[in-house]
């Protein structure tokens, strides 16, 4: 049962239950579609894109200063890296061409990165797992305080990290290079089913109540296919679109398409879990209509002997 009482909505008008009574999957879409507009699902997500994206630039300011520390009193690498393709990134790229001498290694700017990136990364899974509570609808007085909150975020920022950078590097190798297409359907597979597993992991562990994985695996397959899809896609436009990018323009779509694909994989990691409550939800009420039959059935024999005696 909800912790919540609900107002009947559209979802409870007789003519969408009987049809949600007629077939299970548009009783499932029509769940999923509630809970996406009751729990805010949207407005979660968008905020988990807001700090994942302010965690990115605080990186690329690292990037710079380790490119300056590799850089410095290196002629001869300086010019190879002017004619390779980082010598096109938007933002540092023209830098990098104008003058690659001008960059210059910072200690200070490489702490000071490192912490905001990792403090934007803790406030997205942070939000993340706010999301996923609301889903679920766990009452506030039963979810994690903030210290086990926060180390839950802190090892996801590890293993989410380090799984998306190993799928992003195998979609880039599927999406631009010439390999054969059984190694690109290979690849491909991988990457779905570390984003699959990973996925599951993270419904798992960073909700407050713990769920099964036969509960949280039909979201994280559907949202796996869906994250290898974006990456495969994202990375094979990117890095065509870089390398015919101007210095100016290529700025500007680097951050929208940015914010853009960093919102389109937060809604797709929460509609996964939307789709795992639906589910269960389904599963429930049908287990309690079953319960309720079992119950009925008996007690009406029984009235029916105590009228015949």
């Amino acid at each position: 049962m909800s912790a919540i009482e609900r107002k009947p909505n559209w979802t409870q008008w007789p003519r969408v239950m009987a049809v949600r009574r007629r077939s299970a999957t548009i009783d499932l879409l029509v769940r999923a579609m509630d809970g996406y507009s009751w729990h805010r699902t949207g407005r979660n997500a968008a905020l988990v894109a807001h700090y994942g994206f302010l965690s990115i630039f605080p990186l690329v300011a690292v990037f710079t200063t380790i490119l300056g520390f590799v850089l410095q009193d290196r002629p001869d690498l300086q010019a190879d890296i002017i004619n390779s393709s980082l010598g096109r990134i938007p933002i540092i790229g023209p830098q990098i061409v104008a003058d690659p001498t001008q960059l210059r290694g910072s200690f200070l700017v490489l702490v000071l990165g490192l912490l905001t990136s990792l403090w934007a990364g803790m406030r997205a899974f942070v939000g993340l797992q706010g999301s996923l509570d609301d889903i679920l609808e766990i009452p506030l007085d039963h979810r994690s305080n903030g210290a086990i909150v926060r180390v839950h975020a802190l090892v996801a920022i590890g293993g989410v990290g380090v799984s998306q950078i190993g799928t992003a590097v195998l979609s880039s190798i599927a999406g631009i290079t010439n390999i054969a297409i059984l190694g690109r359907i290979s690849l491909m597979l991988i990457s779905v089913s570390v984003n699959v597993f990973v996925l599951g992991v993270c419904y798992r562990w960073l909700c407050s109540r713990r769920q099964s994985w036969r509960n949280v695996l039909p979201g994280a397959v559907g949202a796996g296919i869906g994250f290898s899809a974006l990456q495969f896609v994202g990375t094979a436009v990117v890095g065509r679109a870089i390398a015919n990018a101007s210095a100016i323009y290529g700025t500007f779509s680097v951050v929208i398409g940015l914010i853009t694909w960093l919102s389109l994989l937060a809604t797709m990691a929460l509609l996964g879990a939307e789709a795992n409550a639906a589910l269960e939800g389904r599963r429930r009420e049908q287990a309690s209509l079953a319960a309720t039959d079992g119950i009925t059935e008996p007690s009406e024999s029984i009235d029916d002997r105590n009228d015949a005696s």
